[in-house]
C-alpha cells in the first residue's frame, strides 16, 4: 500500500476507484466499501484510493462541543495497519484544517477527485455526506458523474444482527466494555498497538511479570478499567494473555495498559506489538496485598486458559 501526505506527490494512479472519509474501525461497513473498490479496480485494472483525514473532522469543526470529548476506535498507526490489511492500494492523508473545510462539495470533484486523483469511478457510504457543511452526497454526486463522465456507486449500509453498524455504536460499545458487541461490528478484534516495555515490578514479583503498551495519541478510545483476554503479536509470533487497563486522567496518553503473556515470551521491549481484545473478564479491583492479587491473578488465569480463542 502507498501512503501519501496531501495531494502534491500522489503522481498517477492508474484508473483511480476512489472514496473518502474517516473510515474510523475500518469496520464491516468500510470493509464492504474496499470490497466494492478492489472488485471495480480490477474489472478496470485500476487502482484502489482512499482519501482521510487527520485528525478526525469533529475534533476540527467542533472542539468544544462534540469533538472534545470524541475519542477514536483507532490510532493513525492501527487505521493504516488495518487499510493495509483488507489490500487497499493508495491511501491518501489530508490534514483536516478549517481551510479545508471551506471546499465546496463541487470543487472537492472538479479540482481533487478528477484533477489531481483522476478518479474514474467513485464508491461512497450510505448516507455520506462531504464538501463544505456536508451539502454534497450521492444524487449531487450521480449528477455531476453525468455532467463529467465519471462512475458513482453508493454501499447500502450494513447490518449486524438487525443493527445498522456505525463507528458511533462501536464507540459505545467498547466504552462500556462490550468487547465482543464491538468485535462483531467491526468484523476483527478490537486493536491497541503501541511500542512495549517491561513494567509492573510489583507483577513481576509475585509471578506475573508484565509489559506495558505506549498510548500513542491522547483521542485513542481506551476501553473500561478492568481485566481482558487478549492475544498479543508482535511480527510472526502470537501469544495469549490478559491485559490490564487503568484509566488516570482525560488523557488516553495517561491510561496504563499493560500484559502479561501465559506463554513465555521472547524480549518484547522497544518492539511494536497489537494487543487484541477478546473479552472483558471482569472490573478492576484495589487489591494491595501480593498474596490476593496473585490468588486472584491466577483466577483470571484459569478463566483464560478455558476461553477457546
Amino acid at each position: 500500500m502507498k501512503i501519501f501526505s496531501g495531494f502534491e506527490n500522489v503522481g498517477s494512479i492508474k484508473n483511480a476507484v476512489v472514496t473518502t472519509g474517516s473510515f474510523d474501525g475500518v469496520h464491516v461497513g468500510h470493509k464492504e466499501i474496499l470490497q466494492r473498490l478492489k472488485k471495480l479496480a480490477f474489472e478496470t485494472r485500476g487502482e484502489t484510493v482512499l482519501i482521510t483525514f487527520h485528525p478526525h473532522p469533529r475534533k476540527v469543526l467542533y472542539p468544544d462541543t462534540i469533538g472534545k470529548d470524541l475519542f477514536l476506535i483507532n490510532s493513525q498507526r492501527e487505521k493504516i495497519e488495518l487499510l493495509r490489511k483488507a489490500g487497499l492500494d493508495n491511501l491518501i492523508i489530508v490534514e483536516f484544517t478549517l481551510g479545508f473545510s471551506q471546499i465546496t462539495a463541487v470543487d472537492f470533484v472538479k479540482n481533487i477527485l478528477l484533477n489531481k486523483i483522476h478518479a474514474k469511478k467513485i464508491v461512497i457510504g450510505f448516507n455520506h455526506h462531504f464538501g463544505h457543511n456536508r451539502e454534497g452526497d450521492y444524487s449531487e454526486l450521480r449528477d455531476l458523474g453525468l455532467q463529467l463522465e465519471f462512475e458513482v456507486e453508493e454501499i447500502p449500509e450494513q447490518d449486524i444482527h438487525n443493527e445498522t453498524v456505525s463507528s458511533t455504536k462501536i464507540r459505545k460499545a467498547l466504552l462500556e466494555g462490550n468487547i465482543q458487541k464491538a468485535n462483531a461490528y467491526l468484523d476483527h478484534h478490537y486493536i491497541i498497538m503501541g511500542l512495549v516495555k517491561k513494567s509492573n515490578p510489583v507483577l513481576a514479583e509475585i509471578g506475573f511479570p508484565s509489559f506495558s503498551v505506549r498510548i500513542e495519541e491522547e483521542s485513542k478510545l481506551i476501553p473500561p478499567n478492568g481485566v481482558y483476554a487478549v492475544t498479543v503479536t508482535d511480527h510472526d509470533h502470537v501469544y495469549k494473555g490478559m491485559c490490564f487497563i487503568k484509566k488516570k486522567g482525560d488523557s488516553s496518553t495517561d491510561a496504563v495498559v499493560e500484559f502479561f503473556l501465559l506463554d513465555e515470551p521472547r524480549e518484547l521491549s522497544g518492539d511494536v506489538a497489537t494487543v487484541f481484545f477478546h473479552k472483558r473478564l471482569r472490573d478492576e479491583k484495589n487489591l494491595t496485598d501480593p498474596r490476593e492479587l496473585k490468588q486472584q491473578l491466577m483466577i483470571d488465569r484459569l478463566q483464560i486458559d478455558e476461553l477457546i480463542f
